[in-house]
């Protein structure tokens, strides 16, 4: 029994990943012995309907010098948060005299947009190698863990913030209390807060279990954030569901009746109680959706390979370190990962080893079948293929939200 990291309330476990490695943490073979594991476990908290990892690593394992997640190597990921802050933009004003911070700005993807609007901001990335690219564009960045305390040094070497966003880190974070600290001292009056990360009603509807790795240690709905928020004297006004990773939902916070609630919270609230959101039986039914993608998935990569097909895997991700070492998959079964990210290339996947190449050597393997890791992006990765695995005969395997050949 463990209790809730946002309420304290006792949970219980639903699911069991057993032993998983750092999903990013990409090996040589002379580290093949050395390799890290945690035993990933989820739970349901039936208080504050937080969906949380029981144990996490600790963070300087996931997030150091040789982090290997660039956000920039997607182009639609770049329109994506150039829309971003246009959005928070408009609804703030943001301009010269404004300020805006960035929690977790990766390699500047996003703040590079408050560089070219002239808008004065801090990002904060405890990465140090993705934190000088960002640099480089000309970010403002500042290379420590966004808490309590370096809110307060943002206050006094700068000022209270109009905007502070941030996308797809926030599920990163256990100690979830001092960083609503930090933004509730760090906030303007009339300030927004604005963060995305995966949706849980995504996960659930979707059966996109991958989603769960050793860095997303919650996994939010309305419902979780608008409790947490009201703990800290904040409020989650408005809410807006994005298509980015799968299935996403962006959600704007400020100060307790600062801001005019819309009515977009209340039919997300009646939304998530109509899927089970709420509820531990829905994350139990869940569990057996899972298990039969497994089943699935193995069934068909076995018999490929007993018929001679040649199989590689397409897009290197952390949430394929998950499917690959719950579900088993070896480079017998799969013989590499195509990724574009060149700190991976060379090196083998976490704990199932799997080589991981260059997508020139993917063009010029000729497989017969592309299992599609990072299904996410599937519709930018098709379009981009689609040549290629016309001319060649290939076809891709999916396994979200069930197992299944497409035609390319």
């Amino acid at each position: 029994m463990k209790n809730c990291l946002i309420c304290q309330t006792n949970i219980d476990v639903f699911m069991d990943f057993g032993q998983q490695p750092i999903a990013n943490g990409f090996v040589t073979k002379e580290q093949f012995d050395d390799e890290y594991f945690f035993h990933m476990q989820t739970a349901f908290c039936p208080k504050c309907t937080m969906v949380q990892l029981i144990e996490q690593p600790d963070r300087e394992k996931m997030f150091h010098e040789n982090y290997a997640f660039f956000s920039s190597t997607s182009n639609y990921m770049v329109k994506h948060f150039a829309a971003f802050v246009e959005d928070m933009t408009s609804r703030q004003n943001l301009g010269t005299n404004s300020f805006a911070v960035e929690i977790g700005c990766n390699d500047g993807i996003l703040s590079q947009n408050f560089v070219k609007a002239g808008i004065p901001h801090l990002g904060v990335e405890p990465s140090k190698n993705v934190a000088e690219i960002a640099r480089s564009k000309g970010v403002n960045v500042t290379t420590e863990f966004f808490d309590k305390a370096l809110a307060e040094t943002a206050i006094k070497n700068y000022k209270k913030a109009d905007a502070i966003f941030s996308a797809n880190v926030m599920c990163h974070i256990p100690y979830m209390h001092s960083v609503f600290e930090g933004i509730k001292i760090l906030l303007d009056e009339n300030g927004i807060f604005a963060f995305e990360d995966p949706y849980l009603g995504d996960i659930i509807q979707k059966t996109s279990f991958d989603q769960i790795y050793d860095e997303h240690v919650f996994f939010f709905s309305a419902h979780s954030v608008s409790y947490l928020a009201n703990m800290h004297g904040l409020e989650l006004f408005d809410i807006a569901p994005q298509i980015t990773h799968g299935g996403s939902m962006r959600y704007y916070i400020a100060h307790k009746d600062a801001k005019p609630l819309s009515q977009n919270v209340s039919k997300q609230l009646q939304f998530e109680k109509e899927l089970g959101l709420d509820e531990g039986k829905t994350f139990t039914a869940f569990n057996a959706k899972i298990d039969k993608i497994k089943s699935d998935l193995i069934t068909l990569l076995q018999k490929l390979h007993n018929e001679g097909k040649k199989v590689v895997a397409y897009g290197a991700t952390s949430k394929s370190t998950t499917t690959a070492n719950y579900f088993g998959i070896t480079p017998e079964l799969v013989q590499f990962v195509s990724d574009t990210t060149p700190i991976k290339q060379g090196k083998y996947t976490p704990g199932m080893h799997i080589p991981v190449v260059s997508h020139e050597t993917f063009v010029a393997s000729e497989p017969d079948y592309v299992l599609l890791f990072a299904w996410n992006h599937a519709k930018e990765i098709m379009e981009n293929e689609a040549a290629y695995m016309k001319n060649r005969g290939a076809k891709w395997i999916m396994y979200i939200p069930q197992v299944e050949i497409v035609e390319a």
